[in-house]
């Protein structure tokens, strides 16, 4: 069981792709939350990986009964928020940017349809740095006063155990890097 932040009555939940954000979302509504789903990736490169990507969000959120938004597609806007970072390493400035990006995008989204509270399916990735994401959803939220920052470590509690059961019983793809064409891993 896990609870948002007091008061919240609204969670918008930014959703980074299924396998992500399937034993999350199970969790959340086994709780009694209902979240809105957020798809936005502008990171996720090249556009067919997108797609595929946000397709599979589309099909468990319509499984589940949930909404979700569909975030447009600027990969252009992404490349110039994350210029000059590009040799940074996994887990170095160019994610830290990178999420800041997605998680504004998600934050002035939750502040203008009334969302009180923010979370993100980043925090469940045990490639990517906790406190980093944490950083870019503070900030986030900073910049739109009406949403709070929900920080759940999205890591524990039998999640990633349960997540491979949900990719298995989807058919969920389940792709091999983040998404950005600076951490593709290349033989």
């Amino acid at each position: 069981m896990v609870s948002p932040p007091e008061g919240a009555d609204r969670v918008l939940l930014h959703t980074c792709c299924a396998p992500c954000s399937s034993a999350i979302i199970e969790c959340m509504v086994r709780s009694g939350i209902t979240p809105t789903i957020y798809y936005c990736n502008p990171n996720i490169y090249p556009e067919e990986e997108y797609l595929v990507r946000k397709n599979e969000c589309s099909r468990y959120a319509e499984s589940l009964g949930l909404d979700m938004v569909d975030a447009d597609y600027d990969h252009n806007e992404w490349l110039k928020a994350v210029h000059g970072l590009e040799q940074e390493p996994e887990r170095g400035g160019r994610c830290l940017q990178c999420f800041r990006l997605r998680l504004d995008r998600a934050a002035e989204y939750a502040e203008e349809h009334g969302f009180r509270v923010l979370t993100t399916t980043l925090a469940s990735s045990r490639w990517k740095s906790l406190d980093q994401i944490n950083e870019a959803g503070r900030w986030a939220v900073s910049r739109h006063p009406a949403v709070l920052w929900w920080d759940q470590n999205w890591r524990k509690g039998g999640l990633q155990e349960r997540r491979g059961q949900i990719i298995r019983e989807y058919g969920f793809y389940n792709q091999q890097y983040c998404g950005c064409e600076f951490s593709i891993r290349r033989d």
